[in-house]
């Protein structure tokens, strides 16, 4: 019976890998790569001939039973793009099928895109919430947010460039404009940046500068007693009315996760509705 090694590669700079995940490439039968393309700069780089096959989001499903049987006559190796595999990659499931057939499961540690931000960061590390890449959709994304919004513990998540503005307009909207937090682009390479402000500086900032790389953003937890500010409240209200709530369903909703009484909301809701303008009978 084979050992599955989920070995950490690096996230940026090649030199960020240990002797012991060197020494585990090349001893094991196979690699499965989330890109091979870009494993192969690193096995270039230190002379590593083992070799690759793809496993990615695509290919899981008709892959997954191959590995399994590479598995039963000897050792594979499981590495992402950058960083740690099986977080926030589909190497889970290849982890759990490895479990469930008696195999052994080995992490070899290393870079993590998540840790260096968080420590980097200078927010408090003791207890942190990983949100892995916000959704995609507004109210999706709106809606992961709500639901961690008076978490105490740092919140670190992962976004991409092209996204990154509605994420940080978003996320000021429901955790509110002063929230500390750090955008950490590009880490341990070239251009590595890590900006540190407020929510709202760190909006205004990527408003006025086109945003390039890969960000992890931390930001930090909900603090004891907080409320929402009242932009927050009346954002998240208007998010759930959209969505086909009532008044009053949107108001328990939003009361619950935002700090604040439930009629103080439903009356806010209520005032909401009535400064709507009015459509004339001839609009559609």
């Amino acid at each position: 019976m084979g050992t599955l090694y989920l070995v950490s590669t690096p996230i940026g700079n090649l030199e960020d890998i240990s002797l012991r995940a060197l020494r585990v490439l090349k001893e094991v039968s196979l690699i499965a790569s989330e890109d091979t393309r870009q494993t192969r700069k690193l096995l270039t780089r230190y002379a590593i001939a083992t070799r690759q096959v793809s496993y990615h989001e695509h290919s899981r499903r008709s892959r997954l039973a191959s590995l399994l049987e590479a598995l039963e006559g000897g050792d594979v190796a499981l590495v992402s793009d950058a960083g740690t595999p099986a977080l926030s990659d589909p190497g889970f499931e290849l982890v759990r099928s490895a479990w469930a057939r008696g195999h052994t499961v080995r992490p070899i540690p290393g870079a993590s895109a998540p840790m260096a931000a968080l420590v980097a960061s200078g927010l408090p590390s003791d207890s942190f919430f990983f949100l892995g890449y916000l959704p995609r959709l507004r109210a999706e994304r709106r809606k992961s947010l709500e639901a961690c919004a008076g978490q105490p513990a740092t919140l670190v998540c992962f976004e991409v460039p092209h996204r990154l503005r509605p994420a940080l307009a978003d996320l000021e909207a429901i955790l509110g404009p002063d929230r500390e937090a750090a955008a950490c682009r590009e880490l341990t390479k070239l251009h590595e940046e890590i900006r540190r402000g407020t929510l709202s500086e760190l909006r205004r900032h990527f408003d006025a500068t086109e945003p390039r790389g890969e960000f992890t953003l931390v930001i930090s937890g909900a603090p004891a007693g907080s409320r929402w500010q009242p932009t927050a409240v009346q954002e998240a209200l208007r998010d759930r009315k959209r969505q086909g709530d009532s008044a009053s369903q949107a108001a328990r909703h939003v009361a619950r996760l935002s700090g604040w009484r439930r009629g103080e909301v439903y009356r806010m809701a209520l005032e909401d509705r009535d400064a709507s303008p009015k459509r004339s009978g001839g609009e559609r």
